[in-house]
């Protein structure tokens, strides 16, 4: 069953300390200013930081839920095609993005959501 972005929006406003801005065709997802992810309507579309060999990982077992987005600072940006994926699996993915952006002390005060 495909998620929807209702799903998504309620996965992301469950982290700590996330601060969600809409944009003209996007919307950002950060937690203490650093982004995490983004989300586009027009494509039902999500944008995930992962680490490289995730990135990887991803796109070779799913290439159509998964495509290689971008690399930067030694991440793997990921998009996610809603229509593919789980709501348990987005969850997962988006707690993994929250957690590389987030600072340690943060993350060490939540419990693992992807548990």
């Amino acid at each position: 069953m495909a998620t929807q972005s209702k799903a998504l929006f309620k996965i992301v406003d469950a982290l700590a300390e996330v601060q969600r801005s809409s944009g003209q065709t996007y919307d950002t997802f950060r937690v203490r200013g650093k982004p995490f992810g983004y989300f586009w309507p027009r494509t039902q579309t999500v944008g995930l930081k992962q680490t490289l060999s995730e990135q990887q990982a991803l796109v070779a077992e799913r290439p159509d839920v998964f495509e290689e987005q971008f690399t930067a600072g030694g991440f793997g940006w990921v998009v996610v095609y809603l229509e593919g994926i789980e709501a348990d699996e987005l969850k997962e993915l988006v707690f993994e993005a929250w957690r590389l952006s987030a600072p340690d002390e943060l993350v060490a005060q939540v419990p693992d959501l992807a548990r």
